[in-house]
């Protein structure tokens, strides 16, 4: 009877300490950096499968430093992340936030001052949170004029500098303008274009995670 008392602890113990070990590994395993996307239809993977978007692709280059949490929506303006914003940053508590915002609205149209003041209200409410701010700047075609084109992509430059923060100057940067990388509507990049745009936005992101 002590035998079997005594084999049965021996093994008990031995389980114990295996599920110790895992967890511990498995802790170690789990970046605690948590980086929230918030972007429109070209962070959203719009036209193509989930996996081959851009945040997915890079969620694979960081996956041992960071998790991405994509709260990307197609058609998403600078007031609809500015009104989804505060309950995201409670929710997820994230350690970075990427905005890729504002293409949308350049558009349709919206007063220029308006989109930097709501792109500005999304870089301090990530702020007040207690999370670096990643800006993504983005283009619109020129046919609607180079006064409001260049107003437009101004916003981005200005804002990085005045709040210090890294700027990504323009997202589809070597996409953009080639039809082999652009789906037929000319605004949204394909499949094949999403490794560019990684490429596009890791070497900021690596700077702030190192």
């Amino acid at each position: 009877m002590r035998h079997l008392v005594l084999r049965r602890l021996t093994v008990f113990i031995g389980v114990f300490s295996l599920l110790c070990s895992s967890n511990i590994a498995y802790a170690e395993l789990v970046p605690d950096c948590k980086i929230l996307v918030l972007g429109d239809s070209v962070s959203a993977a719009y036209g193509m499968r989930q996996h081959e978007g851009w945040v997915p692709l890079l969620q694979k280059e960081i996956a041992d430093q960071a998790t991405l949490i994509n709260a990307s929506v197609s058609g998403e303006t600078t007031a609809g992340g500015l009104n989804r914003l505060p309950a995201l940053l409670k929710e997820h508590q994230p350690h970075i936030v990427i905005i890729e915002l504002g293409g949308n609205d350049g558009l349709r149209g919206y007063p220029v001052p308006s989109i930097r003041k709501n792109l500005q209200n999304l870089i301090t409410l990530s702020s007040d949170a207690g999370a670096q701010v990643l800006l993504i700047g983005m283009k619109i075609p020129p046919n609607y004029g180079k006064p409001y084109t260049r107003a437009f992509e101004e916003n981005y430059t200005l804002l990085a500098k005045e709040n210090d923060l890294p700027l990504v100057p323009f997202l589809l940067e070597s996409v953009a303008g080639n039809n082999e990388l652009m789906q037929s509507d000319g605004i949204h990049p394909t499949a094949n274009a999403q490794p560019l745009i990684v490429q596009n936005v890791l070497p900021s992101l690596r700077a702030m995670l190192d």
